[in-house]
């Protein structure tokens, strides 16, 4: 990580518990009121700047969203031996700035779906993430974990705060 980008003490604030057997918690606070901070989640054009993690040559191939009780997203990464990986789900809850509650499936491990609820809580004008998730098993959550979720995810979560405090 190049370190000289800046000096902030948010950079790579991303916490991770494991709360139970099948419940995970990420926390992490962004440089950026709650509205930016759920626009960059939930805006199709913006998740394909930060969801993959870049350091791994991943992109994002594909991305749709729509944010709508009942609306889909699907998620599609490239790796960087040009095979693909696709994530998606459905909208359970949408409270614009505020919370989310969507499914979320890994489509290579079909059935093994993740209910995801995401809070954005405002501090100021920064916004602390809290975001819960609840796998269908232990299995399935040791599988996501030894998969190498946690790193991916810490940095997209920093491409995420990069992204946000630049339209902050």
């Amino acid at each position: 990580m190049d370190g000289s980008k800046r000096n902030d003490p948010l950079k790579d604030a991303t916490t991770m518990v494991l709360d139970d057997d099948r419940t995970l918690v990420i926390e992490r606070t962004f440089r950026a009121v709650p509205r930016l901070v759920f626009e960059a989640w939930t805006n199709a054009e913006i998740v394909k700047k930060w969801w993959a993690p870049k350091s791994r040559g991943v992109s994002v191939a594909e991305c749709s969203a729509d944010v709508t009780v009942g609306g889909k997203y699907r998620y599609v990464l490239q790796l960087p031996d040009a095979s693909l990986i696709a994530f998606s789900g459905v909208y359970k809850e949408v409270e614009p700035h505020t919370r989310l509650v969507y499914t979320q499936v890994f489509e290579q491990i079909p059935g093994a779906e993740v209910l995801v609820t995401i809070a954005f809580h405002d501090r100021g004008d920064k916004t602390h993430l809290v975001s819960t998730e609840v796998y269908p098993s232990a299995e399935a959550r040791a599988a996501a974990i030894a998969a190498g979720m946690e790193s991916g995810m810490r940095e997209t979560m920093n491409q995420l705060d990069d992204l946000v405090a630049a339209l902050a």
